[in-house]
This record gives structure tokens, C-alpha cells and sequence, in this order.
């Protein structure tokens, strides 16, 4: 790959806009529901599978649950986009703000 094309793919990848919002994965057996926020959404769900994979998830009863049903026990969702104009801001705060609403409306979930 010569270096204009490697600076046209690194330019792309600085100026993407991925989906930011709230996350959900659901335990099919149990009913049990997870939110959490993810800066892109793609990302948030692979990175969940893999810690659960591993074993090194900081929700342990989402771990627990993983353990005992595997990841076809699951399903995961987008339950919030959050709208957004500049992809270099950081959007943390409304990220979070997001979540909290999100866990006003649905009080039975727990957070990823």
C-alpha cells in the first residue's frame, strides 16, 4: 500500500461519525437487562462479548449470566442514538445523561 493511500484511510478513520448512545444486552432466560453507553456502538457490543469471554467483565452478574447461558442466551440492542455534530467533541457527558434517562424508564435495568 503506497503512503497517499495509507494517509487517505487514516484521514477517513479520523473523520468517521460511528453511532454513539445507549447499549442494552439482554439475558433471553432470565429477563435481566444491562444499559451502558457506548461512543460506538459496534465497538461497545464487541468489546462487552469479549470481557465476558474472558471472564474479566466488571458486572458480575452479567458475568455470572454469561457463564451459565453463553452468549446465544443474549441479545443486544441500540436503545438511544445520540444525535451529534462534531465527531472530536467529546460527548461523555451526554453519553451519561442519555443512560440516566434511559434507567429512569426502564428501573428494572441494571447498568453494563
Amino acid at each position: 500500500m503506497d503512503i497517499k493511500r495509507k494517509k487517505e484511510l487514516l484521514n477517513e478513520w479520523k473523520n468517521r461519525h460511528p453511532d454513539m448512545g445507549v447499549i442494552s444486552i439482554f439475558c433471553k432466560a432470565t429477563g435481566d437487562l444491562f444499559l451502558g453507553i457506548s461512543k460506538d456502538v459496534k465497538a461497545g457490543f464487541n468489546s462487552n462479548r469479549f470481557k465476558l469471554s474472558v471472564k474479566l467483565h466488571p458486572n458480575k452478574q452479567l458475568q455470572v449470566l454469561w457463564d451459565k447461558y453463553g452468549e446465544n442466551g443474549f441479545d443486544y440492542s441500540v436503545v438511544k442514538v445520540l444525535k451529534y455534530e462534531n465527531p472530536e467533541d467529546d460527548q461523555t457527558d451526554k453519553l451519561n445523561t442519555l443512560l440516566d434517562e434511559c434507567l429512569l424508564e426502564i428501573p428494572q435495568a441494571g447498568r453494563i
